[in-house]
């Protein structure tokens, strides 16, 4: 789903609208359904749920959908389904539905097929032809716009899901083998350390404080790690105070969403759990929902009972946009996000993205 803070663009028509929606979420979407919701006459949420299988009731993903939406303060939306039109009927209409239940007010609703067009609550044979209006991505001045800001827009969300997905071949090889060292290297710390309680002590702590911040110096340098600095980052991060120590200086830097990609990218299968959680949270807090969901995905399937994996993704199924939180979270108990004051200077966020 997906508040925005990107360069205004400007929508004047369901064409232009269509063409906004793919840079709106960050992918082109199929076999979707997609609600843009409005504040006035800004855009500030949009929202994307997978079409339901054929048979089933579109209701109950209809009205989350609608309270999802409902919950960010906007006042009316226009919805969109995309695939053919057997599929995409019921489900527009059940979230219409869902959203003039929760109050809001649907301003279109609309079917894309094919690089047409249609709208459903239009009868007008001289602007919603019965074979529908034909639209062009490339040439819209609404794309246009859209790139010249910068703002990228993938084939499909296939191509968002190989963002994190993990490197095979030489680079599998090369950290299987960095990843080796760092757990001697976390053995040799610990048998030397003279602390009480050894595990997640004060001289593993330390030894993560320190790794981290070489890290995000790193990373903000626009230098990449290496294998045995990401290796020995993915092996301190099982412990939580170093986990929970990463997370508060996590935000939705540029920077913080590239290091935690590519941490996550190039860790082993049994370690992605806190770097694909702190780049969901990253991803998150700089709106871009879709990016969060994806790597939540991928930890959850190795990792189902990951307490902060399901805790971000609890936020994000809900709508939860990233305002909600004033500045950095601060950590009462591993699991545990409390408000704090924002720092001086530091902008509030809105969020851009998430999906259900």
């Amino acid at each position: 789903m997906t508040p925005t803070d990107r360069p205004r663009l400007a929508v004047r028509s369901p064409g232009d609208l269509v063409a906004a929606v793919p840079y709106l979420l960050g992918f082109h979407p199929a076999d979707s359904v997609v609600v843009v919701a409005l504040r006035g006459r800004r855009v500030v949420f949009a929202a994307r749920g997978d079409l339901p299988e054929p048979g089933a009731d579109p209701r109950p993903a209809a009205r989350h959908l609608a309270q999802v939406v409902a919950r960010q303060g906007t006042e009316s939306a226009t919805v969109i389904g995309y695939g053919p039109a057997a599929r995409v009927t019921g489900a527009v209409d059940a979230v219409g539905e869902a959203l003039d239940a929760s109050g809001l007010v649907v301003l279109d609703a609309l079917r894309v097929t094919d690089g047409r067009w249609w709208s459903y609550l239009c009868t007008e044979p001289e602007c919603c032809p019965p074979d529908g209006t034909p639209y062009d991505p490339a040439s819209s001045e609404v794309s246009a716009a859209a790139v010249f800001a910068g703002q990228v827009a993938l084939p499909d969300r296939a191509a968002l899901i190989a963002q994190v997905s993990p490197f095979d071949g030489p680079v599998r090889v090369a950290m299987r083998r960095a990843t080796t060292r760092a757990r001697r290297r976390m053995m040799d710390l610990i048998e030397e350390s003279a602390e009480t309680v050894l595990v997640g002590g004060r001289t593993v702590q330390s030894a993560g404080v320190a790794a981290l911040r070489d890290a995000f110096r790193r990373q903000r340098r626009g230098e990449r790690l290496g294998d045995d600095q990401v290796a020995w980052l993915t092996v301190l991060l099982t412990q939580l105070p170093v986990r929970d120590h990463a997370w508060e200086r996590t935000d939705g830097r540029d920077a913080d969403i590239s290091l935690w990609t590519d941490v996550l990218r190039r860790a082993e299968p049994e370690l992605i759990a806190a770097p694909g959680s702190l780049l969901a949270f990253a991803a998150w807090r700089a709106g871009q929902g879709a990016l969060a969901a994806v790597a939540l995905e991928r930890v959850l399937a190795a990792h189902p009972d990951y307490s902060l994996a399901l805790l971000l993704d609890d936020m994000l199924r809900r709508g939860l946009p990233p305002s909600e939180l004033d500045g950095w979270p601060a950590i009462t108990s591993p699991e545990v996000i409390r408000r704090r004051p924002r720092r001086p200077g530091r902008p509030r966020r809105s969020s851009r993205q998430a999906e259900p």
